[in-house]
């Protein structure tokens, strides 16, 4: 990762929303689809949750959100689409920065969609907070890049892609407590600024607590 100190995160994500009036799509991320569809909504923790598409599509089918951001302009846009999508009743917004604080409590499901920052993070003791933060039966749900696009010729800042396996024997969950429901790579077609068409990979864990 590039050598940032740590404490330049806020002011990085900062400066990286107010940079633009949206920086995401707006729609949630489509494995949060596929994998969460089918459960049965209660009380979610959206970690990362940007502008709030994730945790607005979650509360549109009747869970109740919390979704957590170190960005006040991120967290202020979240707030509106929630107001505007009709389910402002039923999300939070707190601010943390992860790996220096995280939000109390347990819940059904853990969404940690691309927690992969340019600046420091602990990504590894970040998503053990995850797991500890499922409720038992609950769900924790991980996707993260697998690698740059095929376009990228020349990274812009070097980088740890998180491998399958690895990740899974970092989070070291006990096997009679936790299950592997979903477990693998996902191409999926991607254009670079320049209209170069191409494809990245994907990894995305879903994870059961018995």
């Amino acid at each position: 990762m590039t050598h940032i100190h740590p404490t330049q995160a806020a002011e990085f994500w900062e400066a990286r929303y107010q940079d633009s009036e949206r920086v995401w799509s707006g729609h949630p991320n489509p494995l949060l689809v596929r994998e969460a569809g089918h459960l049965p909504p209660g009380t979610a923790l959206d970690l990362g949750c940007g502008e709030g598409a994730d945790a607005v599509w979650l509360a549109s089918r009747g869970w109740q959100v919390t979704g957590i951001d170190i960005s006040h302009t991120a967290l202020a846009r979240a707030a509106a689409h929630a107001t505007e999508a009709g389910v402002g009743d039923r999300t939070t917004w707190e601010r943390h920065e992860l790996g220096v604080t995280f939000p109390q409590g347990s819940f059904d499901l853990v969404n940690a969609q691309f927690l992969q920052s340019p600046v420091r993070l602990d990504q590894e003791g970040v998503l053990r907070q995850a797991a500890a933060a499922v409720a038992e039966g609950g769900t924790l749900l991980i996707v993260m890049h697998g690698g740059w696009p095929s376009w990228q010729s020349e990274p812009p800042f070097e980088a740890e892609f998180p491998t399958l396996e690895g990740t899974l024997a970092e989070l070291a969950l006990p096997e009679d407590t936790w299950s592997v429901e979903t477990m693998g790579a996902v191409r999926k077609e991607s254009v670079s600024p320049e209209g170069v068409k191409g494809f990245r990979e994907d990894n995305v864990w879903r994870l059961r607590r018995k």
